[in-house]
């Protein structure tokens, strides 16, 4: 695997590295590539989230905390200078290999140091269980990209509060409830942070490719759609039908759905699932301008597998999601 290094030691903000990822993967000739990033404390939220229910704003502006979304699934995550962001591309399209192989690296790479460590579920490494690492998959044509967090160490009270909307001030039994789910490697390993980063570098990745000045310059230009206010913060609609509804396996869904008469004018899916392609283009555009039966949905999406958009997601469990328990306002 090919660890890419920049030219400059300069700390940048969090969408640069998102936009080293795609760059890389549409940019660099086919094979597995790696790098490793810090940033000043920032809430990295997921493709379908909803800002306003995940993220604590007020606390983030009066603490200095960043926000920004991501183009992979999933999750709110917290991060700092004392945790190390992993990024990882590779050729390969199937989630769930791409996600095995991975976590199974990164997991063999903890065990070399004498930790416990091991992949569990479809997204996280732990440590004598608990969680040290979660990931999130994204995919573009021709390759994939999985990107997560290392806790080396963290504010847990930042962490705590800054993904806690309803919360803006700490309890007690947060810190609790966030401590008992994770571990950081400073509690296992008589190692400073940069003395692991090499290490975990160094395990990893058996060759480099540095960078050069007019590539970042091209990941610069990428790097600053991140910053609309309308990706940030989403499209705001106006719906007669709105439903929230775990789904085990899955994740959480909050759909809404704007009607015109008896016709599907717009629907949005927001939560923390996991998406495997666009999926605007691969599934709710199929929905726009359909009749609002379940008959017609179904019919819409016969030539759709749900499950190669969202993981885990039956079609079946999709059109149930959309008739069952509507809530129209």
């Amino acid at each position: 695997m090919i660890h890419i290094s920049l030219p400059d030691r300069i700390n940048r903000r969090l969408p640069f590295y998102l936009a080293m990822e795609e760059w890389v993967a549409a940019s660099l000739p086919p094979d597995d590539y790696f790098f490793t990033w810090q940033v000043s404390p920032t809430v990295i939220f997921g493709r379908n989230q909803c800002i306003d229910t995940e993220v604590n704003l007020g606390y983030c502006n009066d603490n200095g905390i960043e926000f920004y979304r991501r183009k992979s699934g999933g999750g709110c995550v917290f991060a700092d200078m004392h945790n190390i962001m992993f990024s990882y591309i590779t050729p390969s399209e199937t989630v769930a290999i791409t996600f095995s192989r991975y976590t199974g690296m990164v997991a063999d790479m903890l065990r070399s140091l004498g930790l416990d460590a091991s992949a569990t579920g479809r997204n996280d490494i732990m440590i004598d269980g608990r969680k040290v690492s979660g990931n999130a998959f994204y995919h573009i044509p021709g390759r994939s990209i999985v990107h997560g967090t290392m806790l080396y160490d963290t504010d847990l009270r930042h962490m705590a509060n800054a993904i806690t909307p309803s919360k803006s001030k700490l309890e007690s039994k947060q810190v609790q409830s966030v401590a008992s789910h994770i571990t950081t490697l400073s509690e296992h390993l008589d190692m400073s942070i940069d003395d692991f980063h090499w290490y975990a570098i160094n395990h990893l990745t058996d060759s480099e490719l540095t960078l050069t000045d007019s590539q970042v310059k091209e990941i610069a230009q990428i790097e600053r759609s991140y910053y609309n206010p309308a990706w940030i913060f989403g499209r705001r609609r106006h719906a007669d039908i709105n439903l929230c509804k775990r789904i085990d396996g899955c994740g959480e869904f909050s759909l809404s759905i704007k009607l015109r008469g008896r016709i599907i004018d717009d629907i949005g899916l927001e939560g923390d699932f996991f998406i495997l392609s666009d999926i605007d283009s691969s599934l709710l555009d199929r929905l726009r301008g359909v009749k609002f039966t379940p008959e017609d949905v179904a019919e819409a999406l016969s030539s759709t597998d749900v499950s190669q958009v969202i993981a885990g997601l039956s079609s079946k469990q999709f059109i149930d999601l959309i008739f069952n328990n509507t809530i129209i306002s």
